[in-house]
């Protein structure tokens, strides 16, 4: 789900309170200003059937300071994490096949000191939560951490950009 609002003390509260009420477990939430002036974005990540989301859906649009909401499948996005790697920096060095693996994935080393080596994955779910798998058969898993999804539409614009300029004709 892609919602929209103003940046207004108390809007995550109440937008959370939507899927409290329904029963509806939030995967991920990840907030951040949008590319358009005074709006910020929340892409939050749900795992329901149609109707039901689109009944929090319409809920949260009914919330005075947001601007828009919508429900996508993964499909209708592009979607990316990031997943951070605590490894042992022992394990690491004694096991190069731990190396051959995080480069088959694609994921960068972003430091390393005599006792941890911090590596960083960007991209798919599926492909964040592999890794952490395999190094984590290596057994130099110290820490694992992924961050919210992040989104947009596979549009030209922000969808909230259209409403956005109907509601300014309509007031103009």
């Amino acid at each position: 789900m892609l919602v929209y609002s103003e940046n207004i003390a108390g809007i995550l509260n109440q937008i959370t309170a939507v899927f409290t009420r329904r029963q509806v477990n939030i995967e991920s939430l990840n907030v951040s200003a949008s590319s358009i002036e005074g709006v910020h974005k929340y892409t939050i990540t749900a795992w329901s059937d149609e109707d039901q989301i689109a009944k929090i859906t319409k809920q949260i649009e009914k919330k005075i300071d947001v601007v828009k909401a919508n429900y996508f499948t993964d499909d209708q996005l592009f979607i990316r994490e990031t997943g951070l790697y605590k490894l042992s920096t022992d394990v690491v060095m004694q096991n190069p096949e731990v190396s051959k693996t995080i480069r088959h994935y694609e994921a960068r080393i972003t430091e390393v000191n005599p006792t941890y080596i911090i590596v960083m994955k960007s991209g798919r779910t599926d492909n964040i939560i592999s890794l952490y798998r395999e190094l984590n058969e290596f057994g130099c898993v110290l820490q694992y951490t992924r961050s919210g999804r992040i989104a947009v539409t596979r549009g030209t614009q922000e969808q909230v950009s259209e409403f956005l300029d109907e509601r300014e004709r309509q007031n103009g």
